[in-house]
Formats: C-alpha cells, sequence, structure tokens
C-alpha cells in the first residue's frame, strides 16, 4: 500500500500529482519523503478501539522523537478512528503518517480507497487505477516541544480525535506488557516484486491488544433463570498515570493502567455510543 501510494504521489502524470495545484505540490513532496523513511503498523481492531478510548481520556500530548515508536511511521488503524467534518460531510480517517518538517511534526490523514468506493458506490465506480490504496485527506503539523501540548491549544484545524488517538497509540504501542507488537511476513507477490526490483522486504509490524482476561460464564445483571452467557466482548476502561522512570526514576512517562478486552474469544466487541461514534 505504501508502495503504490509513493508511485501516485511522485509520478507527474499521476491523476494525484497532475490534478493538485501548484501551492500544493511541496506539500506532496514531504509527504513522500515522510513515507520513503516511514517504519510501518498495521493496528489490529481491538488495539483500534482501546487507543481511541484511551485517546479520549488524554488532555494534553508531546510529539517528540522520544514519544514516538519511529522518527517516521505509517500507521493503519483496521476500522478507522472515527470522521472529521469538511463541509458538513463526514470524512472518515483510517491511516496517519508522521515524520519531521521544518523543526515540526507533519502528520497526512488517509482514507482507504476501499472505504472510500464504498462510500461513493451509490454516485457511481470508482476508477481505481486512478486512486492510490490510501488516498491523502489533508496535513498539517504539530509542534516539538520539551512538555506536553495541550491539545485544546493545537492547530484547531487538526481533528482533535486524530490528535489524541495517535498520542494514545504512540503510548500504548511501546508497554510491552499491554500489547503485542510482531513481525508480519511478506507474502510471496511481495516477495517477488521487491527480488524483481533487488530492493530489501519492507518491515511491516502488527499492533495487536494482548490477551488480558480469563473467559467470563457468569450470568448477566437480569439473566433468566436457565442463565444467559456473555455473547460479546468490550473494553475494560483504564486510565492513564505518570510513571516514574530513568536515573534516580526522576523522569516521567504516560503509562496505560489497565485496560483490557474483556469477554468470550471470537465474541464481537461490543460498541458503545462513543464507538459509534468513532466508526462512522
Amino acid at each position: 500500500m505504501r508502495d503504490q501510494l509513493l508511485q501516485h504521489l511522485t509520478d507527474p502524470t499521476a491523476p494525484l500529482r497532475a490534478d493538485t495545484g501548484t501551492d500544493n505540490q511541496p506539500g506532496l513532496d514531504a509527504e513522500a519523503s515522510r513515507l520513503r523513511a516511514a517504519e510501518l503498523f498495521w493496528v489490529a481492531p481491538d488495539m483500534t478501539a482501546l487507543a481511541v478510548a484511551a485517546g479520549d481520556q488524554l488532555a494534553a500530548a508531546r510529539w517528540a522523537s522520544a514519544d514516538r515508536p519511529s522518527p517516521s511511521g505509517l500507521i493503519v488503524f483496521d476500522g478507522g478512528i472515527g470522521s472529521f467534518d469538511s463541509g458538513g460531510v463526514q470524512i472518515p480517517v483510517e491511516a496517519i503518517s508522521w515524520g519531521a518538517e521544518d523543526g515540526a511534526l507533519g502528520i497526512g490523514l488517509y482514507l482507504s480507497r476501499t472505504r472510500l468506493a464504498a462510500e461513493i458506490s451509490q454516485l457511481g465506480t470508482l476508477e481505481e487505477d486512478a486512486v492510490p490504496p490510501l488516498v491523502p485527506l489533508r496535513s498539517h503539523t504539530l509542534p516539538i516541544t520539551p512538555e506536553p501540548v495541550a491539545f485544546a491549544d493545537l492547530d484547531p484545524g487538526i481533528p482533535t480525535m486524530v490528535a489524541t488517538t495517535l498520542a494514545a497509540a504512540w503510548a500504548l504501542m511501546q508497554q510491552v506488557t499491554l500489547v503485542d507488537r510482531r513481525p508480519a511476513p511478506a507474502d510471496k507477490s511481495t516477495a517477488r516484486a521487491y527480488a524483481r526490483r533487488q530492493q530489501p522486504l519492507p518491515g511491516v509490524t502488527i499492533v495487536d491488544l494482548r490477551r488480558a482476561y480469563v473467559p467470563d460464564y457468569r450470568e448477566e445483571e437480569g439473566a433468566d433463570p436457565a442463565g444467559r452467557r456473555y455473547r460479546h466482548r468490550w473494553v475494560v476502561t483504564g486510565h492513564w498515570r505518570d510513571q516514574a522512570h530513568g536515573p534516580d526514576r526522576a523522569l516521567r512517562r504516560r503509562q496505560w493502567i489497565p485496560a483490557y478486552v474483556k469477554g468470550p474469544d471470537g465474541a464481537p466487541l461490543l460498541a458503545t455510543e462513543k464507538v459509534n461514534v468513532w466508526r462512522r
């Protein structure tokens, strides 16, 4: 997905490049530069739900190198993290890129081609060859500061749920007791394509929520005498704590305590009212 997106960003004849005004060409160059250096992350649905829920409890965040899982990155949230309003239209966000940009942190927001095709299916058919697998929506910059910056003090054009979810995902994926991070092997067609180009295989990291529950078969509240069983999973809400670390434990870093998913394995994840908003 990243490589195909780069082709659309760098080919002057591609619609993404050819149909973009001259004022926006430097922004496309900056995005291409970030993507070339990006470490790749795919976030599983349970971890996505937790990142959105945890981010909603954050009031501020830092965007420095020490706070990121990699200097540059592209993170795809399976199922998306929510939508922002653009002229009365709700635009879903499913991926975010990040990287250094003129002393700040540049981020790019993306919608998948699959989601775009589904959204406009009633209006017509998407010409997929002319559209990258990740569709750029907009870009912003975040300040790099020694102290956390309140989300309320960021550029008001940045969707709050994007900033809060990204900050939470960065913190959560670096907690080895909470998440599983594992490399995803390349499929055979991808491996052959890279071999033909004499390029090393790209590394993709899968970020998933570590199981931290024992299946609970107690009767639900209000169950009938026969005993209904749990038929769904849900996120047990956690909280953030400033964890001491470093020399003499004098430094502090955000630590999430101790959210997890509860319920029978394989059951659907229960969507609360907030999750419905995030998934729209």
